[in-house]
């Protein structure tokens, strides 16, 4: 069984733009220095497109940790898709949404993971890694947001 959850984002910041920002393994790198996430193979800097592969070496709960994602869709300025081809998670799907409106951009983070201890994985996936997950993304969001951005 899988745990879903969703992160909603609200900006001034261009469609355009914070579609390439949340695409930046620079960006992505300074937004996530608490847990020392460096880009270690693949892209390891710049713009990751469709069908290219990071892996990312970071240290979560005290342990190091690594997971190598792939691009598997994408549609410039829309939306793309990142899954774990090979990592820590049994399974790991995050979907990267960006719409525009009147009141500025929105961006949807929609995220489902499996964690890989069997029934123990389970109670892990909602009391600790789900919560976990969900700050991370804020966390990960609130940089995105903030002026002035790095390119």
């Amino acid at each position: 069984m899988a745990v879903y959850f969703e992160c909603t984002t609200r900006t001034s910041t261009p469609r355009s733009e914070l579609f390439d920002l949340a695409r930046s393994i620079d960006v992505h790198k300074d937004s996530m220095a608490g847990s020392r996430e460096d880009a270690v193979a693949g892209v390891r800097s710049g713009l990751i497109s469709l069908g290219e592969e990071v892996t990312w070496r970071a240290w979560h709960f005290g342990i190091p940790f690594r997971m190598t994602s792939r691009i598997t869709q994408m549609e410039a300025p829309g939306y793309f898709v990142d899954e774990q081809i090979k990592g820590p998670f049994r399974r790991f799907r995050h979907v990267h949404e960006f719409s525009e409106d009147a009141e500025g951009t929105r961006m949807v983070d929609r995220i489902e993971f499996a964690a890989p201890f069997g029934p123990v994985g389970r109670v892990a996936e909602k009391l600790v890694l789900a919560r976990y997950l969900r700050r991370l993304i804020e966390a990960r969001n609130r940089h995105l947001t903030a002026d002035p951005q790095p390119k």
